[in-house]
């Protein structure tokens, strides 16, 4: 028997995945896989600018994915739990079986290119 799926969670999940589908966010989230790193170190990791890698900081710290550190004058960001990593490494695992597919979908083409 299946059990009730609850809308409300269901919701919640997908407000998750909205926000793990921007590329810039996704990157600065695979630069902090490895260690804690800081604004700067970002920067260069993504080849993104300042001012995006600290709005997207922003915005996936206030989501709970993000955590920071102050450690002298720096500010370190690192990954608030392992398993926002692992689901990274998952997707990445997933992707290398199905990325054909992925790559021909139609419905999500526009997305890819913010």
């Amino acid at each position: 028997m299946n059990p009730i799926i609850q809308t409300d969670v269901i919701e919640l999940k997908a407000k998750l995945f909205r926000g793990l589908a921007d590329a810039s966010r996704l990157k600065v989230l695979e630069a902090l896989c490895a260690e804690p790193l800081t604004v700067s170190a970002i920067v260069a990791a993504t080849q993104l600018s300042q001012s995006n890698v600290s709005n997207h900081l922003s915005c996936l710290h206030d989501c709970g994915l993000v955590a920071r550190q102050q450690q002298g004058r720096f500010v370190y960001y690192r990954l608030s739990d392992p398993r926002v990593g692992e689901l990274i490494n998952l997707a990445t695992s997933l992707l290398a079986d199905v990325a054909q597919g992925v790559y021909a979908c139609t419905r999500y083409t526009g997305e890819m290119n913010q």
